[in-house]
């Protein structure tokens, strides 16, 4: 399994007591992914779809040629937070619900602030 695929499965909530060097560098792996308008864009649009997007609809959903988005479907994909599934010609992408659950315990911030 790749460091980026490790990413969703070994974070940490960022409220946790303390964080050991491998959750802190997945958490922050899987902050990266996300830290790009067009992939957090992409994890929106595919959020409020509720199943699978054709990767062809998201070129002029986003303004970006198709190598651009491909890459950063490639690179969510490799952070965990999506599922690719081939269907013929064309590959749909859809959220990886571990990956959603994960992602809202780390960012659970609540409670944390005075």
């Amino acid at each position: 399994m790749s460091a980026t695929l490790e990413a969703v499965a070994c974070c940490a909530p960022l409220s946790a007591p303390a964080l050991t060097d491998d959750e802190a560098n997945a958490t922050a792996e899987l902050f990266k992914a996300l830290g790009d308008p067009a992939r957090v864009r992409i994890v929106n649009l595919i959020a409020t779809q509720r199943g699978a997007v054709c990767a062809c609809d998201f070129n002029d959903a986003l303004g970006l040629g198709q190598p651009t988005v491909s890459y950063h479907l490639k690179k969510l994909t490799e952070a965990g937070l999506l599922e690719r599934e081939q269907r013929g010609k064309w590959a749909y992408f859809s959220l990886k619900c571990d990956a959603v659950e994960k992602l809202a315990a780390v960012a659970d911030l609540k409670g944390a602030c005075c």
